[in-house]
């Protein structure tokens, strides 16, 4: 036999909780003649059978159906049912805190991130101390918070050595300089890298140039490069982000941004460098789009986590009139273009595969490579000339 408090103590209840098991008939207890209650061992059973239904998610109600009568199935089926999608929805929530710890996978969690919250998940990346270039390079290259400096080492190591950091030609900066039905006395250009476009534009025009990148090296090669060809006087380096350029409105009759919009985003990129042209101001920008409008599942799973905002070009040309844009032509990049960036960057990962076979940044690259090699006539680049309205 148990005093009520003597039962509380050992099925850890409290006083309160017991009588209310009473009351629900979960357990009978009796008063003695001197006005105590007290219980038998088998209260003390019951209460600790019930606890355990109770963890298993019935309700006081429901264990007291199934202690006085036959076990409902379909309520426990049910409430097993009801257990498995919790215990699913808080596994993904524990994945994901892992992620964000960067003790789980930190890559996907990025990943989704940017595909359904692009622009806050940008922001959220700012406010954990990265600063605009190295949050975007976290977006767009590393994808882990905990080892981006480790992944742009590395990043940066490949690169190093290479004249080009993406697809293109001379020749496809020529044709569309020669679609421009302007002649431009005050450029801009966003994203320039080492300057190998700047130096096409440099040579056809007599034109000032201002050309913008937030990597320092490349417009320490930039710099190299118009000196040595001569074409210094008409280049202005300037080390900015793309999405807060120091410029006064209408500074510019022509805008040359090639392989860069899309890390604004291009619709963003539309609309923010608009204000910096001229009236009728011209803008000359390339960008990755699909080449077929059903791609393979492959091809969409890929971009899908690369380049979540992947268009076809009809979507595109769409976009551009939307902004308010005329379109004065529009062409793919030729395979030459490609051959540029990507024969000269696959045999630089051949290159550094037996010494940085542990590195996440050069594994990224040479899948990147290898899915090229294997699937790129479903996408390629595009050159879009258009005219500000």
């Amino acid at each position: 036999m148990y005093q009520i408090s003597e039962l509380a103590n050992r099925v850890g209840m409290s006083r309160t909780a017991l009588l209310h098991y009473e009351k629900l008939d979960l357990i009978k207890g009796r008063r003695l003649d001197n006005g105590y209650r007290i219980y038998t061992d088998l209260d003390l059973q019951r209460i600790r059978l019930i606890q355990q239904l109770h963890q298993g998610g019935l309700t006081l109600k429901e264990c007291r159906a199934c202690l006085m009568d036959k076990m409902d199935r379909k309520l426990i089926e049910k409430r097993l049912t009801e257990l498995d999608t919790e215990i699913e929805q808080k596994q993904q929530s524990r994945v994901l805190l892992a992620s964000m710890l960067g003790i789980g996978d930190e890559k996907s969690w990025h990943e989704s991130a940017i595909n359904n919250a692009p622009d806050a998940h940008l922001d959220w990346i700012k406010q954990q101390g990265f600063n605009e270039r190295e949050a975007l390079r976290l977006k767009w290259l590393s994808k882990n918070m905990t080892q981006h400096e480790q992944y742009m080492n590395d990043f940066m190591k490949v690169f190093e050595t290479l004249t080009r950091w993406g697809p293109g030609s001379e020749s496809e900066t020529s044709k569309a300089l020669a679609s421009v039905p302007i002649e431009p006395t005050n450029i801009l250009e966003i994203g320039c890298g080492k300057g190998l476009a700047t130096l096409v534009l440099a040579n056809k025009l007599s034109a000032k140039i201002t050309s913008v990148d937030n990597e320092q090296s490349a417009l320490d090669g930039l710099k190299k490069i118009v000196k040595n060809k001569g074409v210094a006087e008409k280049v202005e380096p300037i080390c900015a982000s793309m999405t807060d350029l120091p410029f006064e409105n209408k500074s510019f009759d022509l805008i040359w941004s090639e392989a860069s919009a899309y890390i604004m985003g291009v619709e963003n990129a539309l609309a923010k460098w608009k204000p910096l042209l001229s009236d009728n101001g011209v803008m000359v920008f390339s960008d990755l789009v699909l080449l077929d409008p059903n791609p393979s599942e492959a091809v969409k799973t890929f971009w899908h986590k690369e380049y979540p905002d992947i268009q076809t070009a009809e979507t595109r040309r769409k976009q551009i009139t939307a902004a308010g844009y005329e379109i004065i032509s529009d062409f793919s990049f030729s395979q030459s273009a490609w051959d540029n960036y990507y024969l000269p960057l696959k045999k630089r990962v051949e290159e550094l595969m037996p010494l940085m076979k542990d590195s996440a940044a050069l594994k990224d690259i040479a899948a990147e490579v290898a899915f090229y090699l294997k699937h790129n006539s479903e996408y390629g680049y595009q050159m879009f000339v258009l005219k500000k309205k």
